[in-house]
């Protein structure tokens, strides 16, 4: 179990355990538009969702996770939370989700799965086929454009060398970028992640800025514990 200081995420039934990624996509997502609605695509434990819920007042936050042992521990999280009344959690796959959109979305978020850097087979087809279908950026792209509200913003997080591609894609579904954070691990290492905000609306300046995590091992940054210090026991 994960301790966090306002809630706890149970991982013990998923592969897909707490993160650094889904908690700075958590702690990072952009709420100053108030979204009333939230969709966290690809829950895995519902730590994403369940940040979103400390952190905004938002009266709906949907969750959706086709994993059966995902999606039950998702639905446990919630329940244990304090929030429990605002969040629900879909079973489902995003292509099902979107085959009848019944609400639309002030916010949406997702933590895409997608294989290391250092993951690696013989076979360099099956490595793509298995990168690419783990939920693919056009899915995620064509969803957000179907779901996001006039003024909602789609937020995700990504490897710093598929930003390029999925800016692009975004800009054919008319999804602009609002803000981009790329994330590296120390002062010496080279940009692994990277935060993106989109929205319908075209700004005349992105902000652009960048994130280090830690300054030594444990040692973290200034920056970092701000931004994830009402969520960390001991930031």
């Amino acid at each position: 179990m994960f301790q966090f200081k306002q809630f706890f995420v149970k991982q013990d039934k998923t592969a897909m355990k707490v993160g650094t990624d889904g908690v700075l996509l958590g702690a990072w997502a952009p709420i100053h538009h108030n979204p009333f609605s939230v969709l966290d695509i690809g829950a895995g434990t519902g730590i994403i969702a369940l940040m979103l819920a400390q952190r905004s007042y938002a009266e709906q936050i949907d969750a959706l996770e086709i994993d059966e042992d995902a999606y039950e521990q998702a639905v446990e999280n919630f329940e244990a939370s304090p929030w429990g009344d605002r969040l629900f959690c879909f079973h489902a796959g995003l292509d099902e989700f979107i085959d009848e959109p019944e609400d639309e979305y002030d916010l949406i978020v997702t933590n895409p799965p997608f294989y290391a850097e250092d993951y690696k087979t013989d076979n360099e087809q099956r490595d793509l086929a298995r990168f690419q279908d783990a939920m693919p950026f056009e899915e995620i792209i064509e969803a957000a454009d179907l779901l996001l509200s006039e003024n909602g913003i789609l937020a995700v997080i990504i490897p710093f060398k598929e930003e390029e591609k999925f800016i692009a894609l975004a800009k054919e579904f008319e999804l602009y970028p609002l803000k981009i954070t790329r994330v590296k691990g120390n002062p010496k290492t080279e940009i692994k992640r990277s935060l993106l905000a989109f929205s319908r609306n075209e700004v005349s300046e992105i902000v652009i800025d960048e994130l280090t995590i830690e300054i030594d091992r444990h040692v973290y940054t200034p920056e970092y514990i701000e931004l994830t210090k009402d969520f960390y026991l001991k930031m």
